[in-house]
């Protein structure tokens, strides 16, 4: 039998399931889980020349910039050179024409942020939200570490924050999936309360940790996301490029009309008469106000939105949003 038996399609919780000794990978993930994604991870890529139909690919005005410059020398012109290459001090200096060479950084760092709160361990149809976001953390870091960038992250659930600083190859890719493991593993539905962890702070250490030139790549269901959330997605997006991995359950789009629904928000539990007038349509609202903000950054900050759901596998929807072919 497995570790959690079923998640029920009319609970807002994993709250039902039953615990027993092996791991249902549906509920929580496992280490070698995460890291059997390294194949099948090549085919997307974070580098900036995405397919045509790439999430990633100018919508919105929002692109992936890729790998800084170094400034490698100064030479003359020659026929060809691009004319914005020209250094008009040095030219005028020396009464001929020079252009700045650069070479492209050998890597850039990405930070990949998960969110592993109870608000995010909550699913009816396949998996819960935590561990499409933790698939989708180990999808992303095996591509990273292939491409030959430097990794780091910040995996947070209710309790802990754990920083990572960006490394490179499979030390730093191990050392991320294990405590990306570890934050998924300590979810359980009877879990002792505590005070949720407020995702502004979270944003403010990526803040101090992505000063300049990261790929920032943050996966959750921005639970409790207001406008100091904006506020600090739009700083960081300044300097870096910035992908949202925005995680929900079919729930946030339909409920039943009839019967009971019973909700937690991790700390305490109510039990919902969707045949009451208004609460089916309040419910749904609060859902749908949330997705229209994560999407809303689109336009406003020249970032990039990942719109993935738990009720289906996690790999076919980044290889298809990421402009791949399905498989």
């Amino acid at each position: 039998m497995s570790r959690r038996a079923s998640i029920s399609r009319m609970g807002l919780s994993a709250a039902s399931v039953e615990a027993t000794d092996d791991w249902d990978l549906r509920v929580h993930v496992t280490l070698p889980h995460l890291q059997s994604f390294r194949a099948a991870a090549r085919a997307i890529s974070f580098l900036p020349h995405q397919p045509a139909r790439s999430a990633l690919q100018g919508r919105h005005r929002a692109r992936i910039r890729g790998r800084g410059l170094d400034f490698e020398e100064l030479r003359n012109y020659l026929p060809g050179d691009d004319v914005r290459a020209i250094d008009w001090k040095v030219t005028a200096r020396s009464g001929a024409p020079y252009v700045r060479v650069y070479n492209e950084e050998r890597d850039r760092p990405t930070l990949i942020v998960v969110d592993q709160r109870m608000s995010m361990f909550f699913g009816t149809v396949q998996n819960t939200k935590s561990v499409t976001a933790a698939e989708t953390a180990a999808i992303v870091a095996h591509r990273v570490i292939d491409q030959g960038d430097r990794l780091g992250g910040i995996v947070f659930g209710d309790q802990a924050v754990e920083e990572l600083r960006p490394g490179r190859g499979a030390t730093a890719l191990t050392r991320f999936l294990s405590v990306l493991t570890q934050a998924n593993q300590r979810l359980h539905a009877d879990a002792a309360k505590v005070k949720p962890m407020a995702m502004n702070a979270v944003l403010r250490a990526v803040s101090r940790l992505a000063t300049r030139d990261h790929l920032v790549i943050v996966i959750s269901d921005f639970d409790a996301a207001d406008a100091e959330t904006e506020r600090h997605m739009g700083a960081i997006a300044q300097h870096n490029d910035v992908v949202l991995a925005l995680v929900t359950d079919p729930t946030a789009e339909s409920l039943p009309e009839q019967g009971a629904v019973t909700g937690t928000d991790g700390q305490q539990q109510a039990r919902l008469d969707m045949a009451a007038e208004g609460v089916r349509a309040g419910v749904l609202s609060v859902a749908a106000d949330r997705t229209d903000l994560v999407m809303g950054w689109q336009k406003k900050m020249k970032l990039s939105v990942l719109p993935l759901t738990t009720a289906q596998d996690t790999l076919p929807q980044i290889v298809a949003l990421m402009g791949g072919a399905r498989r």
